[in-house]
């Protein structure tokens, strides 16, 4: 079952409902497999509180949606998606995400909580990866073989449950590899990107643990080992950025969802995202995106709620 509440953990969002972000975090059902969970798009619809799916939501666990059907938006990360017939979206945990109108829409929701794949395997790699991309169209056999491996999914959680339940979750943990393993290379074949090295991976990686402490490349080179131009020559050869450049973006993406989805004040984001006050952090949010922060909030909810 999935269950909400409000992202305010400071206490500040003044009381105000439908202001902030819903943190949705993720029970299974009594009776089903821990981890995984597949339905309906319309069981989806029927489960969700009134309002829920229209709202901004960050879930703590990866929502894949395959398309039968239909058409609708769906925005994560301040980017909207269109979704149809054939699609597949990944929102993984920690996104951002606001459903469209999902009335609109049929098709198979995989609810996956993380660490459900083993550890330090390349489906894991590949599932926990926050860089992949939120939406693929694949096509031909490609499509073909995406839509069987869902189908197969929710075959088995639908009719596993006389097995053993470790031989229920072994089954559908090898499953969900192989729809991972069709997506991430999918993914690849598409974008043409080159796959990127281990420099790149554990740098990414750091920045995604660190960016609200640590704004600097010398302190990720000094903690990974490696010297700053490294970090920069391997960010630009990936990413097609240097390594400060990705840091910033990191930062002011997460700046930019606490200014959509939340009422808090400019110093305590200011704070949460380890600038020395909220002048610092001001002057680096309008270089990034030619508004100041109470502008960028303004101009994304110019009618608040009273």
């Amino acid at each position: 079952m999935v269950k909400k509440r409000h992202d305010d953990p400071d206490g500040d969002c003044g009381g105000r409902a439908g202001r902030g972000i819903v943190d949705l975090a993720y029970d299974a059902p009594p009776g089903t497999p821990a981890g995984l969970e597949v339905l309906t798009l319309a069981a989806l619809r029927e489960r969700a509180p009134e309002g829920l799916l229209t709202r901004p939501q960050r879930p703590a666990f990866h929502q894949i949606v395959a398309v039968d059907s239909g058409s609708a938006t769906h925005t994560v990360d301040f980017t909207a998606h269109t979704l149809d017939a054939g699609s597949v979206l990944w929102v993984r945990p920690g996104q951002v995400q606001q459903f469209g109108d999902v009335s609109a829409l049929e098709g198979t929701v995989v609810l996956v909580q993380p660490g459900f794949l083993p550890p330090g395997t390349a489906v894991s790699e590949a599932a926990d990866d926050p860089f992949r991309p939120v939406l693929w169209r694949p096509a031909g056999g490609d499509r073909e073989a995406v839509f069987c491996a869902v189908r197969h999914l929710a075959t088995d959680f639908r009719t596993g449950a006389h097995l053993p339940a470790g031989i229920h979750t072994d089954v559908l943990r090898h499953l969900l590899s192989v729809l991972v393993l069709r997506l991430a290379h999918g993914s690849a074949v598409a974008s043409g990107a080159p796959v990127p090295g281990e420099t790149f991976v554990r740098f990414r990686a750091a920045v995604e643990r660190g960016f609200a402490t640590h704004h600097r490349v010398a302190d990720y080179a000094t903690v990974l080992g490696y010297a700053p131009r490294t970090l920069s020559r391997a960010t630009t050869a990936a990413a097609g950025v240097g390594a400060k450049e990705f840091i910033d973006r990191r930062v002011t993406l997460e700046a930019k969802r606490l200014l959509a989805h939340s009422d808090l004040p400019a110093a305590r984001i200011a704070d949460r995202l380890g600038f020395d006050d909220a002048a610092n952090f001001s002057k680096f949010f309008r270089q990034r995106t030619g508004l100041a922060p109470g502008a960028f909030r303004t101009a994304l909810r110019p009618h608040p709620a009273a």
